[in-house]
C-alpha cells in the first residue's frame, strides 16, 4: 500500500469518525431545540449504530468480488448525503431516517481499511498502522466534540458532508482499483464462525463493546442531569476521551506490536474498569478529566489490539473477520446504548458499579475468552 493510498482511507475514516462521538455530547442541545426527552432523542446513537452493524456484513465480501475503490465511492456519497439531511432536519424523525442511513454508508470503511493492511504489510508492523488508521479517526471525533461546544449541533453533520463532498473526486483519480477475485460472490461466515479463534475474538469483541457503548454514549447525560454542567464543560470531558483516544489507538498499536496484543488488550480493560468505577463518586472536574483520560485510554488500548489481532487471522476468512469486527461492535454497542440507557434512567450511580464489576469479571475471565490473542 502506498502512502497516498493510505493517507486517503485515513480521511474517509476522518470523515465518517467526525460525528460519531460528538453525537453523545450533543443529545442534550438536540433535545431543547426539538423540545423532547434526551433519552428520547439519546436514540439517535443506536439508530445509527444497529445499521452500521449489520451493513457491515456485506462490504467485506463485495470487496472480494468487486472493486473496493467503487464501493467506497458510492458508500461515501451515500454518507455525506444521508449527514447533510441529519444537519438540516426539521424534526426527530427526519434525523432518526439520515443517522440510520449514515450508518448504513459509513459501515464500509473500516472493513476495507483492516483487509488492505492485512494484506499489504507484515504482521510485525501492522499494529503501527492499525494505530494510525484508529488514530486519525479519533482526531476527527476529537475535532467534532470540541466544536459541539461552540457550534450550533446541525454543523456537527454539515461539516462531514461538506468535506466528504469534497474528498470524493480526490477518491476518484487518485485511489487506485483494487483487483477482485473473479467469480461469483463468495460468503465465507460459516466457515470462519465454525473456528474456535475466531468465535472467541468476537465473544470477547461483543462484550466489551456492549460494555463500553452502554457506558460512553449516556455520559453526556450524566453530566447534564446529575452534574449540572453545561453544554461546554459537558463537550470537553466528552472530548478528553477522544483526545487521549488519539494517543490511545497510536501507543496501542505500538504496544500491539511490541508488548504483544494480548497483554495491551487486557491492559485496556483494567484502564477502563478504574474509569467508570470512579464514576461512582462525586468529584470535581479536573478529576473528572483524568477519569476520561484514563477510561478513553483504556478503550484505545483494547480496541487496537483486538483490531490488530484480526489483521492476523487466516486470508481464507479475512474479508468476513474484517466485516465482523465492524458488525459485532455496532450491533453490541448499540445494544448497549439501549441496554445503558435502561439501566443509567433508574440510576447511575448503580448502572455504573454493574458496568465496572462487568469489566473486571471480563478480565479475571480474559484468559480463557482471549487465550487465542
Amino acid at each position: 500500500m502506498n502512502r497516498l493510498t493510505f493517507i486517503i482511507l485515513c480521511l474517509e475514516g476522518a470523515v465518517l469518525s467526525f460525528s460519531v462521538a460528538a453525537a453523545a455530547a450533543l443529545v442534550p442541545s438536540i433535545a431543547r431545540d426539538f423540545a423532547l426527552s434526551q433519552f428520547i432523542v439519546g436514540r439517535i446513537i443506536w439508530i445509527y449504530m444497529l445499521p452500521y452493524g449489520l451493513a457491515a456484513l456485506v462490504y467485506g465480501p463485495l470487496a472480494r468480488s468487486f472493486d473496493a475503490k467503487k464501493i467506497e465511492l458510492i458508500c461515501l456519497f451515500g454518507f455525506c448525503l444521508a449527514s447533510l439531511f441529519a444537519g438540516l432536519s426539521g424534526g426527530i424523525r427526519m434525523l432518526f431516517a439520515a443517522r440510520f442511513f449514515m450508518g448504513v454508508f459509513g459501515a464500509s470503511v473500516v472493513p476495507l481499511a483492516l483487509i488492505l493492511i492485512a494484506r499489504q504489510m507484515g504482521a510485525s508492523g501492522r499494529g503501527k498502522f492499525v494505530g494510525i488508521f484508529f488514530g486519525a479517526t479519533f482526531v476527527a471525533s476529537l475535532t467534532g466534540l470540541i466544536l459541539s461546544a461552540v457550534l450550533d449541533w446541525r454543523l456537527n453533520f454539515i461539516i462531514p458532508a461538506l468535506c466528504g463532498f469534497l474528498l470524493l473526486p480526490v477518491m476518484y483519480f487518485y485511489l487506485p482499483s483494487f483487483e477482485p477475485e473473479r467469480g461469483k460472490i463468495r460468503i465465507n461466515y460459516l466457515r470462519a464462525l465454525k473456528d474456535k479463534t475466531v468465535i472467541n475474538i468476537f465473544s470477547y469483541i461483543f462484550i466489551i463493546s456492549l460494555l463500553y457503548h452502554g457506558v460512553q454514549q449516556w455520559l453526556g447525560v450524566y453530566f447534564s442531569r446529575e452534574l449540572f454542567l453545561n453544554q461546554f464543560a459537558i463537550s470537553l470531558l466528552v472530548t478528553l476521551t477522544s483526545l487521549s483516544g488519539v494517543f490511545g489507538e497510536v501507543a496501542g498499536g505500538w504496544l500491539a506490536d511490541s508488548l504483544g496484543r494480548r497483554k495491551t488488550i487486557n491492559l485496556g480493560v483494567a484502564l477502563m474498569a478504574a474509569g467508570v468505577f470512579s464514576l461512582v463518586f462525586k468529584m470535581p472536574v479536573f478529576a473528572l478529566a483524568l477519569v476520561m483520560i484514563a477510561w478513553g485510554a483504556g478503550w484505545t488500548f483494547n480496541h487496537c489490539g483486538i483490531s490488530t489481532v484480526i489483521t492476523d487471522l487466516p486470508k481464507e476468512f479475512l474479508n468476513e473477520a474484517a466485516s465482523l469486527n465492524s458488525s459485532v461492535r455496532f450491533i453490541s454497542g448499540g445494544l448497549g446504548v439501549f441496554l445503558g440507557g435502561l439501566i443509567l434512567q433508574r440510576s447511575f450511580i448503580l448502572g455504573f458499579i454493574i458496568f465496572a464489576l462487568a469489566l473486571i469479571s471480563l478480565l479475571i475471565v480474559s484468559k480463557k475468552i482471549s487465550s487465542s490473542v
